[in-house]
C-alpha cells in the first residue's frame, strides 16, 4: 500500500472514535462515495494498517482491571541482551504490550491485573526473573483517557 494520504488519516481518525460508524456516514464525513471509502478501508486492512476492531467496555459494568505501566532498564543494551529479554517477554501472556524505548529506560511494558496482589506475583515471578533486568519501575494507571468517551457520545 502506498503512503497514507489525508483522506486515509481522516478515515482512521473517525474509526478510532467510532468503529461502528456506518460506511455511508464515514464516506460522507471524509468526502468520498461509499464504495471508494470501503475500498480504502479494505486496502488498509489488507496492508495491516487496520489490524482489527475492538469494543470499549465500561469498567463499571464489566470485570475491572488495573493497567500497570512498567519501565525496565537492562544491565546492558547489547543485541544479545535485548534479544534474550524480548524472547522472555514473548513467553508471558500477562505482558500485554512491550515497547523498546529511547530515553531513561530500555523497555516500556503494560500488564493488566485485578489487584495489587496479582501484580506482586507478576513482579516476583516474571519481571524480576527476566534476563538482564537491572531496574523495574512500575506505575498504576488511574484511567485510560483515550479509551473512555464523555457521557452522551456514541
Amino acid at each position: 500500500m502506498a503512503a497514507l494520504d489525508a483522506i486515509d488519516r481522516n478515515i482512521l481518525r473517525l474509526l478510532r472514535l467510532d468503529a461502528r460508524m456506518s460506511n455511508a456516514s464515514l464516506a460522507a464525513e471524509v468526502g468520498l462515495s461509499p464504495s471508494a471509502c470501503l475500498r480504502r478501508i479494505k486496502l488498509m486492512e489488507q496492508a495491516g494498517v487496520i489490524r482489527g476492531y475492538t469494543a470499549l467496555v465500561d469498567a463499571g459494568n464489566a470485570e475491572s482491571t488495573i493497567a500497570v505501566i512498567i519501565n525496565i532498564t537492562l544491565e546492558r543494551q547489547t543485541e544479545d541482551h535485548l534479544d534474550r529479554f524480548e524472547a522472555a517477554v514473548r513467553k508471558h501472556p500477562e505482558i500485554r504490550e512491550c515497547f523498546l524505548m529511547t530515553g531513561g529506560s530500555d523497555y516500556l511494558l503494560r500488564v493488566e491485573v485485578a489487584n495489587a496482589g496479582e501484580f506482586e506475583r507478576i513482579h516476583k515471578e516474571i519481571l524480576s526473573a527476566m534476563p538482564g533486568v537491572s531496574r523495574i519501575h512500575s506505575s498504576f494507571a488511574i484511567r485510560n483517557v483515550l479509551a473512555t468517551r464523555p457521557k452522551g457520545r456514541r
